[in-house]
């Protein structure tokens, strides 16, 4: 297991070479990143931002999107995974913004994920994008980082995943930090290919180590 000081010694080099690491869906509001947030599950960034002008131009509000036909929703959605239980996600987060949060969203987890579609993950990058609110949210991309380097157990659970890198990152860290660690993972550790041969992290993971032995033999 990575102690801090090797933690952040390798989140230093993951923003070597990610500087300007940010969230990639597009969003011009807190309410429009809320809904890019909850239809990129399982899907790509890429897919959704594709999707999502067409969406938001007719539906750019809780009201508007509320009000909208579930079909058209559909229609504007499709190219999406799980189109239609998204669909209906959105639209019922949207009225519930209007029902209980006067179509505002809400700044606290407990209350974003309260909302349809909205599980922790969401909730965590909502908080850190939206209204810069300390928060690691642990997608496929963090868990398979921290858990390839050992700044977790490999058997630990997402909320495990996180707890571990709150506690051996700075708070004033977490949210650059969530974005590195996914920008990381997608485009160089990738999920069959990493490139562990080119890895400047290489000394600090165990997981490339065995691998490239592997490769040796």
């Amino acid at each position: 297991m990575l102690n801090k000081e090797k933690t952040m010694e390798a989140l230093s080099r993951m923003s070597d070479m990610f500087p300007d690491a940010a969230g990639e869906l597009h969003s011009d509001s807190a309410f429009q990143l809320l809904i890019a947030v909850i239809l990129s599950a399982q899907a790509t960034d890429v897919s959704v931002n594709k999707a999502t002008p067409a969406l938001f131009a007719d539906y750019p509000t809780a009201e508007a999107l509320a009000d909208a036909p579930i079909e058209d929703i559909i229609k504007k959605i499709k190219t999406i995974g799980l189109y239609r239980n998204k669909a209906k996600n959105i639209k019922a987060c949207a009225q519930m913004l209007l029902d209980h949060f006067s179509g505002q969203v809400p700044k606290t987890r407990e209350e974003l994920i309260q909302l349809p579609g909205v599980g922790r993950k969401t909730a965590n990058v909502v908080l850190g994008d939206a209204f810069g609110v300390p928060a690691i949210a642990v997608d496929t991309h963090v868990e398979r980082v921290a858990k390839r380097l050992r700044i977790c157990k490999l058997n630990a659970s997402v909320t495990e995943v996180e707890a571990n890198l709150m506690r051996k990152v700075p708070k004033e860290l977490w949210v650059k930090t969530h974005h590195t660690l996914i920008l990381f993972g997608r485009y160089h550790c990738t999920a069959r290919s990493p490139k562990c041969t080119i890895c400047p992290l290489l000394d600090l993971c165990q997981e490339g180590k065995d691998r490239l032995k592997a490769i040796q033999k």
